[in-house]
This record gives C-alpha cells, sequence and structure tokens, in this order.
C-alpha cells in the first residue's frame, strides 16, 4: 500500500492551503490537570517558553502521551506504538504534526506523511498526532493564529517588558524618517 492509495489520501490540508501563514514549533511541555474537572491537558511551549497551548485531551490520550515522556515501554504495543512501527515497516515517514485550526473549542490537527518523494497530509485529532510524533521524533507545529488565539502567557515579565521596548520604539519614530525611509527602498 503506498500513499497514492485512497485510503492513505487525505484531504488537502492546513499547511498545503495556509500558503504563507507562520507555524511555530512547539514542544510537550508535560501533562497537567484542570483543577476543577481534574480533566487532562497537553501543554506545548514554544521554543522560547514564553508560550503555552493547553490541549485538554482524554485520560487515555494523556497515558499515551505520557508513556512516551516517562520512557515506558508497555508489554505489548498500544495503538500509537503500532501505528509507529507501520510507518516504519512501510517505508512511512511521519515529518510533522501541524495544530492548524481551533473551531468550536475544539483543535485541529494533520499529519504529514512521506513515502519517497510522495508527501500527503492527513487530518488527525491533536492528542493522536502528539502521542504519534512523540513516538517518532517528528516535529510539532502550531499555526500563529492559533497561538494567539489559545496560548497562555508563561512570561508575563517578558512579554511587558517586550510591549514596552515597543512603545519606546514608536514614541521615538519621526514620520517623515519613515517617509523617507520608504521612498528610498521604493527607489523613487
Amino acid at each position: 500500500m503506498g500513499l497514492s492509495d485512497p485510503a492513505l489520501r487525505g484531504d488537502r490540508c492546513c499547511c498545503e492551503q495556509a500558503g504563507a501563514a507562520k507555524v511555530i514549533e512547539m514542544k510537550v511541555a508535560g501533562i497537567a490537570l484542570e483543577a476543577a474537572t481534574r480533566s487532562p491537558i497537553v501543554l506545548l511551549r514554544d521554543s522560547s517558553d514564553r508560550r503555552a497551548l493547553p490541549i485538554w485531551i482524554s485520560q487515555d490520550q494523556a497515558k499515551a502521551i505520557l508513556a512516551v515522556l516517562e520512557n515506558q515501554t508497555p508489554p505489548r504495543p498500544l495503538t500509537h506504538d503500532l501505528m509507529a512501527e507501520l510507518l516504519l515497516q512501510w517505508d512511512l515517514t511521519l515529518e510533522s504534526v501541524v495544530i492548524h485550526s481551533l473551531q468550536n473549542n475544539t483543535f485541529y490537527a494533520s499529519l504529514r506523511v512521506r513515502q519517497g518523494e510522495a508527501v500527503k497530509e492527513l487530518d488527525a485529532r491533536p492528542s493522536d498526532a502528539i502521542a504519534l510524533a512523540l513516538r517518532t521524533q517528528a516535529t510539532i507545529w502550531a499555526m500563529e493564529e492559533v497561538i494567539a488565539e489559545a496560548s497562555i502567557p508563561v512570561d508575563q515579565e517578558a512579554d511587558e517588558a517586550e510591549q514596552e521596548a515597543f512603545r519606546d520604539f514608536l514614541s521615538e519614530i519621526n514620520p517623515a524618517d519613515l517617509i523617507q525611509h520608504h521612498r528610498t527602498q521604493r527607489g523613487n
């Protein structure tokens, strides 16, 4: 079975449709429990550790992600272990996972799978995508719009300092200098 087979084709996904949309690499920071409901949340962090993206997941998904984070090997392969083995045995590579949208409080993700020169994107739940990415060492990305909408600040002081520096920069700008710079760039 190859990527050209209908079972693996998948629809065009976020990355093909997004064009120049910006994605940010994320790392799994861990699993947390929401205080009120005790529901598990997988926390993704950007490389600067300034933003965290919380994604509510099921208990089973939390266990699947924790198993990898804690280097646990089950006596028999679990679903994500089996999927990783299928990818390996069929010479498929999970290149990356992209969390591409948030609609009605539900996150959406895609898997970018390669077989030779053929690349396909498959729809996936973020929790499954993350669990599989951890098992295959694939990168995890999130669209900038998703991070802007759903992330929580991790380093509030750095955010405030950056905002203050930007305000200082704006207060020192002379509009005439901007116009001159723009004309210079255009060659006028």
